[in-house]
């Protein structure tokens, strides 16, 4: 890679030597335009301090380097009330069309119940009986056997045992809870729909909770959920155990049970680089950091945590590293900010074009070009080394906000002017009509990015960033023709040859092409007029089209923005 070497080495003409001494200057320029008071005034005529002047502490007031300052951005404290309860979309997930069949293991029989009780060998029975108001069961020659309260595994055994009582010899015996009770339960509190609400006793409350609605994400709890039967409190729920590790409590509804959604507790606010941004309830005053991370789940890089929230001593905020704030306690109204805020210490770009070994390369932060083309192996006859150019995502983004900002300079210009006559009326909206077009397509070009390095003596040996492309191109030996020609296409390069003769092979310039504005775009990205320069293998023809209209002013600003898309995408867009 010596010839790159070389190339770059002659621009590294800004040496740290020629800063010290633009700095020694400054400084000796700014101590001679300083003079002490007492060269002014004799000591009699000085200024005294005075006793508030001499009492003042000039030590410092707080300690700057600490962790708890620094820079947090320009985003402004959240507004809890209005952010969305984190659960508030678990009531989206159709709990209301899963009706439980009541008949898991912890389910106890209770009276209206239905038991299949099927007997065979020295006596025969298969009959469906209800179970009566007294809990019991009646089976012909046995009599009532008590079945509530018992479990649906229990069931068999006790009429197995009921039987062989009478029976102890050659019988078999089969049951089997057939059908349950459906039951009414009241859903009210904090929730969308308060009302009663049908279903089997061994439903989840979310089944409940779904049929009214779900709970009031303004207004209502998540955290505190009660379950009351005969006016005394037989249950808890907080939904957050079921959002976070699928717990929930499992009840045995009665017909007439309620179900209560209090009123929403205190909250804070988690923003920042986290995946789950949103409002979170207390179920006391105060929660640690630990438990708020654990909420949060935090993405990946998080560093730091700007703890913002109001004291009895007045407005607090706090900047920590993220294992500093595992220990500290969360009140309600805080807000918790999330940030990765620590730079990486190395970045990584990728190769294109001619070259040997790999694509990407991890680098010091502070690498350069230089440097990093100094370590590359390249084939010598087969590489453009003076061609070297990056395409950097910085740089497209910078282009991109310039060509938008140009075209909604030329909109504010030209839609909204006004017209004398008709005859100027007319040509307005047929210039409007072109206007429009031309935004339109302009607005989907996506720049490049490209940024030029290499120029005739060398290459400059700029600081690179990560994400960056860099393009060895290949020698070649071919001369590209685009845009408004007849015939747009590749043709050999011939020594001697001038722009006007790969246009003519070609075909010519379209009835659009314009002959006073033909661009040659380099290899290295550079974009020149075609008056300024001299042909070589590699470049390409850019003829660029002729603005429809006689408007000298909207013609030169076409223009210009055509110049600008022609350099940002190597494009001769049409208008």
């Amino acid at each position: 890679m010596r010839m790159i070497r070389n190339l770059h080495r002659t621009l590294r003409t800004t040496s740290l030597a020629a800063i010290y001494t633009c700095g020694v200057l400054a400084s000796t320029a700014m101590a001679q335009s300083i003079t002490t008071s007492d060269e002014i005034l004799p000591q009699s005529e000085q200024a005294q301090p005075t006793s508030a002047e001499q009492q003042v502490d000039a030590t410092p007031r707080a300690d700057w380097t600490s962790d708890n300052y620094g820079p947090v951005g320009e985003k402004p404290k959240a507004d809890i009330e209005s952010m969305m309860p984190f659960g508030s979309n678990l009531f989206e997930g159709g709990f209301r069309s899963t009706m439980s069949e009541g008949m898991n293991s912890t389910y106890r029989i209770k009276p209206g119940d239905q038991v299949t009780v099927q007997i065979w060998g020295a006596v025969e029975l298969d009959r469906v009986m209800p179970v009566d108001a007294q809990g019991n069961i009646f089976i012909p020659s046995i009599g009532p056997l008590a079945v509530q309260g018992i479990t649906p595994g229990e069931l068999d055994a006790r009429v197995r045992q009921a039987i062989q009582n009478v029976y102890p010899d050659n019988v078999e015996v089969y049951t089997n809870l057939q059908g349950v009770q459906p039951v009414g339960i009241f859903v009210t509190g904090y929730v969308e729909s308060p009302g009663r609400y049908s279903g089997t006793p061994s439903d989840s409350a979310l089944y409940f909770l779904d049929q009214a609605g779900g709970v009031d994400n303004d207004l209502g709890s998540y955290r505190n959920i009660r379950v009351i039967r005969g006016g005394s409190e037989v249950g808890r729920i907080d939904l957050y155990d079921f959002l976070l590790t699928g717990q929930l409590p499992q009840f045995q509804f009665r017909d007439g049970d309620t179900i209560v959604v209090e009123e929403r507790g205190p909250a804070i606010a988690v923003t920042g680089d986290v995946n789950r941004e949103y409002r979170y309830e207390l179920l006391g005053n105060q929660l640690s950091g630990a438990e708020v991370t654990q909420l949060a789940r935090l993405k990946s890089g998080v560093s730091h945590v700007l703890l913002r929230g109001d004291r009895p001593t007045g407005p607090v905020a706090t900047y920590m590293p993220l294992s500093e704030f595992s220990s500290v306690n969360v009140q309600s109204g805080d807000e918790v900010l999330y940030s990765a805020d620590q730079r990486a210490e190395s970045i990584v770009v990728t190769l294109e074009g001619s070259y040997f070994g790999p694509s990407r390369y991890a680098l010091p932060r502070d690498a350069r070009l230089g440097e990093f083309l100094d370590a590359i192996s390249v084939p010598a006859d087969m590489t453009a080394v003076e061609s070297v150019s990056i395409k950097r995502e910085s740089v497209a983004a910078q282009q991109a906000e310039a060509l938008k900002e140009s075209l909604r300079r030329l909109e504010t210009t030209y839609l909204g002017a006004s017209s004398q006559t008709n005859e100027e009326a007319e040509i307005r909206v047929r210039e409007a009509e072109l206007i429009q077009r031309f935004v339109e397509r302009a607005r989907n070009l996506e720049p490049s990015g490209r940024l030029v390095v290499a120029h005739q003596d060398g290459i400059s040996d700029i600081r690179l960033q990560d994400g960056d492309v860099i393009t060895l191109p290949e020698i070649t030996d071919s001369i590209l023709i685009s845009g408004e020609v007849v015939v747009p296409q590749a043709t050999v390069y011939q020594q001697g040859q001038d722009v006007w003769d790969y246009i003519n092979s070609a075909g010519g310039l379209t009835q659009r092409g314009d002959d006073d504005n033909i661009l040659v775009v380099r290899q290295n990205g550079a974009v020149r007029n075609v008056e300024d320069i001299t042909l070589r293998p590699g470049d390409e023809i850019l003829v660029m089209p002729e603005v429809p209209t006689k408007n000298l002013q909207l013609a030169t600003s076409i223009t210009q923005i055509l110049y600008q898309i022609a350099v940002a995408t190597k494009v001769a867009l049409d208008i």
